[in-house]
């Protein structure tokens, strides 16, 4: 095995067990590792640290898996995670009412630069890292033999990819090419998802429990759905009996999504407006005719991918956020969501402050959303928090 040597003085991170290395924190390696091998990680005296994927394309040169010297990263260690990580989600599949969720969570579940989402009885995989693509093939037996899905789709088209030296995917990895429609259940309503052609890996599982929270101050409400996709928030809001709901998103399949899934669960469709539009200039509209909502809610998609792109991030927040913030009615709410994970719960804060400022109106913060579960956050690894909300009481 490779030995990697660390600088003098960038032990603390891996002593703290954080997961990654970057490449500047590297002093040397020993001989010729291919990207995607398992290598040791030495401390500048020689000392054993741990064991890790190595990619000397990535600015995280190293993915740490192992602390323990005396543990073999083998097949074994792969398939007791993998079993671990399906395990651990049980609860969340027992009563019925929801069939979908993330069973594997890269990094905070030990295996990074994996996701692995279950639709039903088929699953969705994203390979982002060099070390797990290698891997791969034990990872799908163990899927396979843990769950007997009818298919298990590569969905790796994430641009992140490319840091790794790897190519996209898109293809079936085990048993049929997934339906154009598989239906889902999430908090007993019905979904039709696309797991080929939808966005992300077909579906966004991580706003689960979200969803049930805002739909919770629904009853008898105008809502506004902005970035609607195929129906979350929307569905939720008419079960628990919205009065009317406008559900807004610039693509159109999301919006033909959305309209299947009304008519899927019986709802009535005479209360619900669908618009396929930009959110931005659709909200500007909405202001310009003089429409006003009781709950407004906005989850964009991730305007930070980076830290240095978090300025310009918040100006796009706030001026979204004081849009929203104008369409509603005194004492109405606002639900709003950044997927940033740049973006911390204290900026957010700050920039819906300014928002309030700008939109001439006050704020009060009554909730705090954040991600469910099945997206666990790794004590060691804060940057697997990405999924923060506040719901705002606006005068």
């Amino acid at each position: 095995m490779i030995d990697v040597i660390l600088k003098k003085g960038k032990e603390k991170a891996v002593l703290h067990r954080h997961p990654w290395v970057f490449s500047g924190a590297i002093e040397q390696v020993k001989g010729k590792a291919a990207n995607g091998d398992i290598v040791r990680l030495m401390d500048a005296k020689g000392s054993f640290m741990a064991y890790g994927f190595y990619n000397d394309q990535s600015r995280v040169a190293l993915r740490l898996l192992e602390w323990d010297e005396t543990v073999e990263v083998n097949e074994r260690w792969f398939r007791e995670k993998v079993g671990v990580a399906v395990a651990s989600r049980s609860n969340i599949l027992t009563d019925g009412t929801t069939n979908t969720c993330r069973l594997i969570f890269s990094e905070s579940d030990y295996l990074p630069g994996l996701i692995v989402d279950k639709y039903a009885d088929h699953l969705a995989v994203q390979v982002l890292t060099s070390g797990i693509e290698k891997v791969l093939p034990v990872i799908i037996d163990e899927l396979q033999l843990l769950l007997k899905p009818e298919s298990i789709f590569d969905k790796s088209d994430a641009s992140s990819r490319g840091h790794e030296g790897l190519e996209t995917q898109n293809t079936v990895l085990a048993g049929n090419h997934p339906p154009d429609r598989v239906e889902v259940k999430e908090n007993g309503i019905s979904y039709n998802i696309n797991i080929a052609e939808g966005q992300k890996s077909g579906f966004y599982c991580d706003q689960r429990d979200n969803r049930k929270i805002v739909a919770s101050y629904a009853k008898g409400k105008k809502v506004l759905d902005c970035f609607s996709y195929t129906g979350g928030f929307t569905l939720n809001c008419l079960q628990n009996g919205a009065a009317s709901v406008t559900a807004v998103d610039s693509s159109v399949l999301a919006i033909d999504t959305l309209k299947e899934n009304i008519i899927l669960n019986k709802f009535d469709t005479n209360k619900v407006t669908t618009i396929a539009s930009d959110v931005n200039k659709q909200l500007r509209k909405f202001r310009e005719d003089g429409d006003l909502f009781d709950i407004v809610i906005l989850d964009p998609p991730k305007y930070a991918p980076s830290r240095s792109a978090l300025d310009k991030a918040s100006r796009a927040y706030k001026d979204l956020n004081r849009h929203g913030m104008l369409l509603l009615n005194s004492g109405g709410l606002l639900a709003t969501f950044s997927c940033s994970g740049a973006m911390n719960m204290e900026t957010f804060k700050q920039v819906l402050a300014w928002a309030a400022l700008d939109a001439g109106k006050q704020v009060q913060f009554i909730h705090q959303f954040c991600q469910p579960e099945d997206h666990p956050v790794r004590a060691s690894f804060p940057e697997g928090e990405y999924l923060k909300g506040l719901l705002c009481r606006v005068i």
